[in-house]
């Protein structure tokens, strides 16, 4: 079987489009739509025609592009079964622990509410691919508009335990500032600041940062590292469950 095929292109201020595509079948996905043209000028460049959009939350920076895109090549739309109706054209509702074949592959659901209540994310086990939408990024994780702090750190949980060599595709460019925050959180971390310079040299070439990978996110990402004995000792908090760790990290995000 060939291997999937996967497009990553700028979109709005800081979105990221993806295209993912099957050589086999020519099945050609977008996940998420945050706006059409960048996305149809992907699919003109590459010589792909869409045959579906995988939608991850509602938010109309990830759903911008849904109907128009349909409306010009007939796509099948599949989004959260939690969220249907605030999806824009939604053909196909997906709950956790669903799989459905695009092209030759599998693609698994997995619900990770938080930062919005019915947010999913979407696996690719064969070609080692997580799209994680604005629930994980890049040494951050998304704000929590519609969740809580328990559920949200529910769902990093479930991502974090994904193999360490899937690569992780996130909605948005946040690294350079995530990274930053990062740091006043493990400032001892040697690792960190490592990573947080290679970002730096990234996007002063204006390259972007991601995909990342679940192992270099357990290494440094605060949001996935309440546990650490010495990030729970700087934040005061030794002892207390990971839950509120990742809370107390969360709060002072929302803050910086």
């Amino acid at each position: 079987m060939a291997d999937l095929e996967i497009h990553q292109f700028p979109c709005l201020a800081d979105n990221y489009g993806v295209l993912i595509h099957d050589p086999g079948s020519g099945a050609t996905a977008s996940i998420d739509a945050p706006e059409t043209y960048p996305i149809e000028r992907a699919l003109e460049d590459k010589g792909w025609t869409l045959t579906h959009i995988l939608t991850t939350h509602h938010h109309a920076d990830h759903t911008g592009g849904n109907l128009d895109l349909k409306e010009a090549t007939g796509c099948t739309i599949i989004g959260p079964a939690g969220e249907a109706a605030k999806i824009p054209g939604i053909d196909v509702e997906v709950r956790e622990g669903d799989t459905f074949r695009f092209g030759g592959f599998d693609v698994t659901v997995i619900e990770t509410p938080g930062h919005t209540l019915g947010h999913i994310a979407y696996v690719i086990p064969q070609a080692r691919v997580a799209f994680v939408g604005d629930t994980l990024f890049a040494l951050g994780c998304g704000r929590i508009f519609e969740g809580t702090p328990e559920m949200m750190h529910a769902s990093l949980q479930k991502l974090a335990s994904l193999p360490a060599e899937t690569a992780i595709y996130c909605g948005h460019e946040y690294t350079q500032s995530n990274a930053r925050f990062a740091l006043t959180i493990e400032p001892e971390s040697a690792a960190l600041r490592k990573r947080a310079e290679e970002i730096a040299a990234l996007r002063a070439a204006g390259r972007p940062t991601l995909p990342t990978t679940i192992a270099a996110e357990l290494a440094t990402n605060p949001f996935l590292r309440a546990h650490v004995p010495a990030i729970q000792q700087h934040l005061a908090m030794s002892g207390a469950p990971t839950w509120q760790v990742f809370a107390e990290i969360r709060e002072r995000k929302n803050r910086a």
